[in-house]
């Protein structure tokens, strides 16, 4: 977490939470929510306006993190702004070596494989658990060729409690 982010703890501890405002789609891409968009539909029908700007981006993913409840959240300043997660809280791509990196930048060991019923690959790490980048689909079936990653098959539903993650934070909230 960023210092500024810390002082600004300090400073207003008592900021009130956002929910339902930041999504984080299957293939590692951030989409804001605003009113218009949150009243359409719960994410991902509709994602909302793609977030681009680099720097933004990298503020994300510095302060990403989930609470003691397995709601995923980045912390903005004082405000914990919590995310929609289209499928899981990381988005593995894939590197020499079937290395894997997350959507944030950050390098993770694999430790299980798993695939669900609509085919999705996933990889649970020393991070957490995340989905294969669609693009690195030809990477990870050499993998499980050679015997690296041994896929197990799972039901998609129950991956958040078997592995601790809240797909949408804001679907526990009051309405307005």
């Amino acid at each position: 977490m960023d210092d500024i982010v810390r002082q600004a703890l300090a400073k207003w501890p008592n900021v009130p939470h956002c929910y339902g405002w930041l999504g984080l789609d299957a293939r590692g891409d951030w989409y804001m929510r605003d009113d218009r968009v949150q009243h359409s539909g719960p994410f991902p029908t509709p994602k909302g306006s793609l977030l681009r700007h680099e720097k933004l981006l990298a503020f994300i993913h510095r302060n990403y993190d989930r609470d003691a409840a397995g709601q995923w959240f980045f912390q903005n300043g004082p405000q914990r702004v919590y995310v929609e997660l289209e499928v899981a809280p990381w988005v593995w791509r894939l590197g020499s070596g079937h290395s894997i990196t997350s959507h944030t930048g950050q390098t993770a060991k694999p430790a299980a494989c798993l695939v669900d019923e609509k085919g999705h690959l996933y990889l649970d790490s020393d991070l957490g658990l995340g989905l294969v980048h669609t693009l690195d689909m030809a990477q990870a079936a050499d993998a499980i060729e050679e015997g690296l990653w041994r896929p197990e098959e799972v039901c998609s539903a129950d991956l958040p409690p078997r592995f601790g993650f809240v797909r949408s934070p804001a679907a526990g909230q009051p309405g307005p």
